[in-house]
């Protein structure tokens, strides 16, 4: 039996509960509504549909509950989709590498200076 989203986040200790389970909801709104081949999300994809889930659900606070919730870089979604990918929770293409979120974007530019007035 695989063990749920919030024991897998504080066994790891790096992210938050509430994030993992963002994440994993975000898999699900890049599948609806940013590929047409449900079959694959790569992690370039899935961080797209993470800045656009966590906008929608946070808008100007995106960055604050990102940080604040362990996430700094695209590289830590990867962090928490291999953590899921290591307890049976999504899975990956033998080509998928954790090196495929490095730099998707950066939250500064994405989050805050996509905001000024």
């Amino acid at each position: 039996m695989k063990k749920n989203l919030d024991k897998i986040a504080l066994k790891d200790g790096r992210f938050s509960p509430e994030i993992v389970k963002f994440v994993y909801e975000g898999l699900s709104y890049s599948v609806e509504n940013l590929i047409d081949r449900p079959d694959h999300v790569s992690g370039q994809i899935l961080c797209q549909g993470l800045k656009l889930f966590a906008i929608e659900n946070w808008g100007k606070l995106a960055k604050l509950v990102l940080n604040k919730n362990g996430v700094k870089t695209t590289r830590d979604f990867g962090e928490i989709v291999y953590m899921m990918i290591e307890n049976k929770w999504m899975s990956a293409q033998p080509t998928d590498t954790i090196e495929d979120f490095d730099d998707v974007y950066d939250f500064q530019t994405v989050f805050k200076d996509k905001f000024k007035f």
